[in-house]
């Protein structure tokens, strides 16, 4: 059975709010409800009409506060009632978040989908701290993770990870940070540059750098929590080095005939 209604997926981006999409901003404007999660940051919510419903449906490590399934259920509710929900979704809806069975849900009664991507903090976080995910002559590719499988477990993809070259990045691993640091220690990674980031892009950001060896000490130390990401690399060196060179690099001597706007042959 068709039913009138639009879905439309947002993503908020790491943290910040200045992160989110133009098209993100306009969705929100043009909402008749709006379903956020935990991660976002409240000042998005100012762009829905004041008159538009935002309902809280965020989910934490270790606390639910809907089901999927409820999610799913108000998601159609709200479309039916409302006319166009914006389903408001910390980083990247489809980078561990769960969108596609959202957007599946709403095929089902057909309402109209629209997906609007958001800033993942898998690629964000990195990049604000310095850290290239890829750089030529260190890596050429990166692995975006997640540290459990449903049933709890630690991904056995971790351990494929560990013995690639690749800059790997682990999502929601915080409170399996000694294991995963375990699983690269067997793979011969103890002395790999390693840092971990909790609350990514915002003024209370936390960072601790380390090795993978070194990271769960100075995690402790700074008590860094959830939510926060793991980034495992040789690319994780050129944090410090790359802020060392660009405070103390001295302008090169530029040629009197050099135009920059012209060619040189």
């Amino acid at each position: 059975m068709k039913y009138k209604g639009k879905l439309t997926l947002v993503g908020a981006g790491p943290g910040d709010p200045e992160l989110i999409s133009l098209k993100g901003i306009k969705a929100l404007q043009q909402a008749g409800a709006v379903l956020y999660d935990a991660l976002v940051h409240p000042d998005l919510l100012q762009y829905a009409p004041a008159e538009a419903p935002r309902i809280f449906v965020g989910k934490r490590a270790g606390h639910h506060h809907r089901s999927q399934q409820q999610i799913n259920q108000l998601i159609l509710s709200y479309a039916l009632s409302y006319g166009h929900v914006v389903r408001l979704k910390g980083g990247d809806p489809f980078v561990f978040g769960r969108g596609q069975e959202e957007v599946e849900y709403a095929r089902i009664f057909e309402l109209e989908v629209e997906v609007v991507p958001g800033i993942s903090s898998a690629t964000a976080l990195p990049g604000l701290q310095g850290v290239p995910l890829t750089c030529r002559g260190i890596n050429e590719s990166f692995w975006v993770l997640t540290a459990t499988t449903r049933g709890g477990k630690l991904s056995r993809d971790l351990q494929q990870a560990a013995h690639s070259a690749a800059t790997v990045v682990i999502l929601m691993g915080m409170r399996r940070l000694r294991q995963i640091c375990d699983c690269f220690r067997q793979a011969g990674k103890g002395q790999t540059p390693a840092m971990a980031i909790q609350h990514g892009s915002l003024p209370h950001e936390k960072v601790a750098l380390g090795t993978v060896d070194s990271l769960p000490q100075e995690v402790a130390a700074k008590q860094i929590g959830t939510p926060g990401i793991i980034i495992i690399g040789e690319v994780v060196g050129l944090h410090t080095a790359s802020l060392l060179k660009w405070a103390h690099r001295q302008p090169e001597p530029t040629s009197p005939s050099f135009n920059p706007f012209i060619p040189t042959s």
